[in-house]
């Protein structure tokens, strides 16, 4: 037991690093590509920040775990609003500013409508993972082609916060070795996560899907955690929220479109019953929080953290 949860540690470890040098190397080298630091936000980071939901999810399908795979994706969106977003209004209050994020929002609430609606049947299929995988690319599309129109304020946002990987003189065969050390780095430790998770789960008699909506998804979400952590310090309150609605986004659309190819998933009922009603409460509770004042106070912080540990203990009553 003790060395099944050295093995998820250091999994834990391999995806966190393994995101870090990935969106480090990738935003260099499209940096060296003379790419717009706006455009590279909210895509390299919002979506590189999701890679360990990805790596984890499909390596779970692979192994026939598909309630991880389920729970991972679930989990990790309840705790980016709940948790992440609780955790970095308490250190500063979240201005948001950037009109692109009240038009994303809704699409977030939107797709999380739609995965409950396709999952009702009890089975995420094939041709229900393409259209989700499509709603990636014509999402990716779209956010360019509004980013760019966005005020200068936004592109000087985005060239602020990433000012923080200007250190040292990389070269470009550097940012290439970065990018191939942070691939392998989120495999090898979603392999250890899911291997040890199963193991733990078994042993405490705890459900996989508890597993994945808990434990694998917090730790899958730290990337996250940390890149909106840094914004709110640094009063970059639009990129902190735009972190986690973009992720929230590339989980349903990507990870999961992903994943159901890799293998179709299986829906948990305990999943449509609570989780995903979960999920949709804190994404259409986040619309009026943000535009009512434009800003997620210290005590909606506060409120979104007990929400989100009410709910955490209510899945280990």
């Amino acid at each position: 037991m003790i060395f099944q949860i050295l093995l998820f540690v250091a999994g834990l470890a391999g995806l966190y690093f393994g995101a870090e040098w990935l969106v480090k190397g990738a935003t260099r080298f499209a940096r060296a590509f003379y790419i717009k630091p706006v455009v590279i936000g909210l895509t390299i980071v919002a979506f590189g920040t999701s890679t360990p939901e990805l790596v984890t999810s499909v390596i779970a399908a692979i192994r026939h775990s598909g309630d991880i795979a389920m729970g991972n994706v679930i989990g990790s969106n309840i705790a980016n609003i709940g948790l992440i977003l609780g955790l970095s209004a308490l250190v500063q209050p979240l201005k948001v500013d950037m009109k692109l994020l009240y038009r994303e929002m809704p699409i977030m609430v939107g797709i999380s409508l739609f995965l409950y609606f396709v999952g009702c049947d009890g089975m995420l299929s094939r041709l229900e993972g393409g259209i989700l995988l499509a709603g990636i690319s014509f999402y990716t599309f779209y956010v360019y082609r509004v980013a760019l129109k966005e005020a200068g304020a936004v592109e000087q946002e985005y060239q602020e916060f990433e000012g923080h990987l200007e250190k040292g003189r990389d070269t470009l065969s550097r940012d290439i070795l970065l990018i191939f050390l942070g691939l392998a780095g989120l495999v090898a430790g979603a392999h250890l996560m899911v291997h040890s998770s199963i193991y733990i789960a078994r042993v405490l008699r705890i459900s996989e899907l508890v597993i994945g909506l808990t434990v694998i998804a917090v730790g899958t979400s730290l990337p996250e955690l940390a890149t909106s952590m840094v914004a709110a310090i640094r009063k970059e309150s639009d990129i902190s929220v735009g972190n986690v609605i973009g992720s929230n986004i590339f989980n349903i659309l990507a990870v999961l479109g992903v994943a159901t190819l890799v293998r179709p998933l299986p829906v948990n009922p305990a999943s449509l019953r609570v989780d995903m009603p979960v999920m949709l409460f804190f994404s259409i509770f986040l619309i009026p929080m943000i535009t009512w004042k434009f800003v997620i106070t210290r005590i909606q912080g506060l409120l979104l953290l007990v929400w989100y540990a009410a709910y955490i203990l209510w899945l280990f009553r």
